[in-house]
């Protein structure tokens, strides 16, 4: 079944939500050859072993309006998170060329809470523009619920990407957060790609959701036409509504990490916040098994992996990474491609 379902995506068919959840739930396929066919999948569609290194800057920290049940953020919450207003400018610069100095070639400013007043847009737009002026960086931003005027601004200021996650699956999604509604950050999406800008988006693995549930944030994500997803993995905050829960066990999550390679076959696969604690490990085998990015660096309000031992980890494992944006690897000749799946 599993060569099948293989050959089946190679030529452009994509991956059913069934048989995607038989591919992780089933005890009969095994995570090894789930591992080579997801590696397989990964060749074809991409460059195998190179991955993409991207970075963020928590650019506003706390007193977030909302209730995100994971967040340390929320200000409905005594989690002890930093506070603190809009980085100037110049701070976020000096931070986006740190990350250019630890091998990213993606920055993304983020802020704390639901949106962004005109004033601090205004000084995210100076941000970027001294962003792309000092730094081959492509820049991106990560400011809450946004307008289709705000993302114009954004994209003429020279921002090339907005990440908006979806966090979780539109069922399952009011268990997770009250004060807006999945649907408006679809809205957000659409905003920012109607604006000309790509867009990132992806979830948390973790929040109490079923198996079924993480496959449907991916097929939904397809849906959405998605091609730059972040898989994070619950990082349980003291005073957070999920303070008790753990993420899944790290083998099942490779095991998410190569279905989702199946499931979204062109997509950039990014490990992002969570992967220290949720992978341990593993992380080298969920490259190997069709992750092909990886966020370096601290997180928001959690301390990532240090630079240096992941760099000596994707050289370890025979990975390669471009030092600067414009070394970033092209697409693929025409020829390789198939049909969109």
């Amino acid at each position: 079944m599993l060569h099948r379902l293989t050959r089946q995506i190679l030529q452009g068919m994509p991956l059913s939500l069934e048989q995607a959840l038989h591919l992780y739930t089933s005890p009969e396929i095994k995570l090894p050859p789930l591992i080579a066919a997801a590696a397989r999948v990964t060749e074809h569609f991409h460059y195998a072993g190179r991955v993409e290194l991207c970075a963020i800057a928590s650019a506003r920290s706390g007193r977030c309006s909302e209730d995100c049940a994971f967040c340390a953020q929320s200000g409905r919450y005594q989690t002890g998170a930093p506070v603190y207003p809009l980085l100037t400018p110049q701070e976020i610069l000096q931070k986006a060329q740190q990350a250019a100095q630890d091998g990213a070639t993606r920055f993304s400013i983020v802020t704390s809470g639901r949106g962004i007043s005109q004033s601090d847009l205004d000084q995210v737009l100076r941000a970027v523009e001294l962003i792309r002026r000092h730094t081959e960086l492509e820049v991106c931003a990560s400011l809450g619920i946004i307008s289709y005027q705000q993302a114009r601004q954004l994209k003429a200021a020279g921002l090339s990407m907005y990440h908006h996650n979806l966090e979780t699956c539109r069922a399952f999604y009011s268990r997770i957060c009250t004060t807006h509604s999945w649907e408006e950050r679809v809205a957000t999406i659409h905003a920012a790609r109607q604006a000309g800008l790509k867009v990132c988006a992806g979830g948390i693995i973790g929040l109490g959701e079923s198996p079924r549930q993480r496959m449907e944030l991916a097929a939904e994500l397809r849906q959405l036409g998605i091609n730059s997803v972040p898989i994070n993995f619950l990082t349980p905050i003291p005073g957070t509504p999920l303070a008790g829960h753990q993420p899944p066990p790290p083998a099942e999550l490779v095991r998410l990490v190569a279905v989702w390679r199946l499931m979204l076959p062109r997509a950039v696969l990014r490990l992002c916040g969570g992967r220290r604690t949720g992978l341990r490990i593993l992380v080298p085998l969920a490259l190997l098994a069709g992750a092909n990015g990886l966020m370096i660096g601290n997180y928001l309000t959690t301390p990532g992996e240090d630079v240096a031992t992941d760099r000596q980890m994707l050289k370890d494992i025979g990975f390669n990474f471009p030092l600067s944006a414009g070394n970033t690897v092209p697409d693929k000749p025409a020829a390789r491609r198939c049909r969109p799946g």
